[in-house]
């Protein structure tokens, strides 16, 4: 008997993203604009953002991890992401999770991060 608080087998960790909505992208791009001030790279670059979720109303719900959970600015990035989604023409508001789950890894840096850091 598995533990009822274990993922179904197969399932994805991560919800999906809304990347077919018209406002993913400048989302995408608003997130790109904040950077982990302890890295030169951006947060989306770096993989912390999991999914940006949008509704039909335009209500933006960005599910985010951190690099460690002791990270200084825990408690300000959420902010940063609203201030720099909620102006984004068409957003009606923004709302920001964050999670643990999956624990943030180096394997989450987009290629450009990896570059820039380094790592390639």
């Amino acid at each position: 008997m598995s533990d009822a608080s274990e993922p179904l087998e197969g399932a994805p960790l991560i919800a999906p993203s809304s990347i077919d909505h018209p406002l993913y992208e400048p989302v995408v791009e608003a997130c790109r604009t904040i950077y982990d001030p302890e890295i030169p790279v951006n947060i989306y670059e770096l993989g912390l953002i999991y999914t940006i979720d949008i509704t039909a109303d335009n209500d933006v719900k960005v599910i985010m991890t951190l690099t460690a959970p002791g990270c200084p600015v825990a408690g300000e990035m959420p902010g940063w992401i609203i201030d720099a989604v909620s102006p984004v023409p068409g957003v009606k508001s923004c709302d920001v999770e964050l999670t643990w789950e999956p624990p943030w890894g180096m394997d989450m840096m987009s290629d450009e991060a990896r570059l820039e850091l380094g790592f390639m």
